[in-house]
């Protein structure tokens, strides 16, 4: 099975490179930077689960390279366009796109672009991100991800690729119910790194402040009844679910938003909370949290110039 990894950063460098690791087929589609600094030094991942250089098969947009049976995409729903434009000659009648972004919107987007049975879901947990040299540092226990048909079938393409996923260092799991499983990461994400980035904070801090017990179960709940308005098949307790997951991260484990920011890199308002805030106006539910997050934000990318 041929699998095209749309960038070779810290999601798509780390999952990519472990599918390598194990022996796919696996080609990186770069920019003309990064693929010199691969061919230069290879894609190094330097991880708890092990660390590893590779020297993969790159291409840039526009390079021949045929249809890709999958094309795993990676990238931050800001450069989402960019990305599916790029991928237009490298998808055939048969490829499976296979989307590791945070939040929703994403989805309907992909399936505007091409035909809608091209598209499955798929979701990851993972905390990563490239060094000034261009290494992936992975450094928590968590790394896995989640794919599956929206259907929750078990087809046979997408059995055939729960096989070529398995049996590599990191953890690539079939879902049975994919959509549920999008729905709750990006209640989480959402909470976790709005509440985060407004703080300016790692996540031990904010759960021993008096309040903050009571600001992240709060955030979690306006999530949950905007969500419920459109009908997200959420469970009925995750609100909870997510608070106690919360409640379990490392005292230090801060937001990829939250690092972006301290970088002075764009973040992703208005695909994660702009996006729920957007719904939240229009059917007139009060999210007073969502709304002070989401401004901040906004302020953010307005000081970014």
């Amino acid at each position: 099975m041929r699998i095209l990894v749309v960038g070779a950063g810290a999601i798509g460098g780390y999952f990519g490179g472990r599918l390598l690791e194990k022996g796919e087929d696996i080609t990186f589609l770069v920019r003309e930077n990064r693929q010199k600094q691969i061919q230069k030094h290879g894609l190094q991942i330097e991880s708890i689960h092990g660390n590893v250089t590779l020297q993969p098969k790159t291409i840039k947009s526009g390079d021949e390279a045929g249809p890709f049976d999958v094309i795993i995409l990676s990238t931050k729903q800001y450069h989402l366009e960019g990305a599916l434009e790029s991928i237009e000659p490298y998808v055939g009648k048969d490829t499976m796109i296979l989307p590791l972004l945070n939040g929703y919107s994403h989805v309907d987007v992909i399936k505007s672009r091409f035909n809608t049975r091209n598209v499955i879901g798929g979701l990851c947990f993972i905390e990563s991100t490239l060094d000034s040299e261009g290494k992936i540092i992975q450094t928590s226990p968590g790394h896995r991800a989640l794919f599956g048909e929206f259907s929750g079938e078990r087809t046979k393409r997408i059995e055939i690729l729960a096989d070529v996923m398995s049996g590599t260092k990191t953890t690539i799991q079939l879902s049975d119910n994919i959509d549920r499983e999008m729905w709750h990461k990006y209640m989480f994400i959402t909470g976790f790194s709005g509440i985060t980035t407004l703080m300016r904070s790692a996540i031990g801090p904010i759960r021993e402040e008096q309040n903050g017990q009571k600001l992240i179960q709060n955030l979690y709940k306006e999530i949950g009844s905007v969500m419920r308005a459109i009908g997200a098949p959420i469970d009925q307790d995750i609100e909870e679910e997510h608070l106690k997951t919360t409640n379990l991260l490392s005292y230090d484990m801060k937001s990829s938003m939250q690092r972006d920011m301290e970088k002075g890199f764009d973040v992703e308002a208005d695909q994660l909370q702009g996006y729920l805030y957007k719904i939240a106006q229009e059917k007139g539910i009060e999210t007073p949290l969502l709304e002070i997050i989401y401004s901040n934000l906004k302020v953010y990318q307005a000081q970014r110039g």
